[in-house]
């Protein structure tokens, strides 16, 4: 959810000078981590909302929600619920998007972790190196480092 304060609504609480440097900078904050609300309705960031969403939720290969997930399953439920359709595995999925450099990326990319030509893992780019995934048997749906440099980025369009 985007936090916006409106100036009209900081009236009672800020001085007068902060309120014209509010106005001059187009009337709106956003609290410290919160993401603007034309970002947020992109279906990549509205599939990386779903996918943080389900965090917690545990692996089970071949599972694509709602409650079990894969790591190209979780991306899957994520990107149909903001309604993008991708391919099932995580190589197929690779193969449809625009791929992108590491300096481009944006969150709500896909991150495909790669032996060679071979992508065997995708989560979605969360920000910070940061990726929301489904890691493996035994494991939830996290928040995790992205731990290689043996990554590409792909945008779902």
């Amino acid at each position: 959810m985007t936090a916006q304060v409106h100036v009209p609504s900081l009236l009672v609480r800020a001085g007068t000078a902060s309120v014209l440097t509010l106005a001059a900078v187009g009337g709106t904050v956003l609290a410290p981590g919160a993401t603007p609300e034309a970002q947020a309705a992109t279906p990549s960031m509205k599939a990386l909302n779903i996918a943080a969403s389900k965090k917690g939720a545990p692996y089970r290969w071949g599972a694509t929600g709602p409650n079990l997930f894969d790591c190209s399953g979780l991306t899957v439920y994520s990107f149909k619920k903001a309604g993008k359709r991708l391919p099932r595995t995580a190589q197929q999925q690779y193969n449809k998007t625009r791929h992108v450099s590491a300096s481009h990326r944006k969150r709500g990319d896909l991150v495909f972790f790669h032996y060679g030509r071979s992508v065997y893992h995708v989560g979605i780019y969360a920000g910070h190196g940061k990726i929301w995934h489904s890691p493996r048997t035994g494991a939830v749906v996290r928040l995790e480092k992205i731990w290689t440099k043996r990554v590409y980025y792909g945008r779902v369009g």
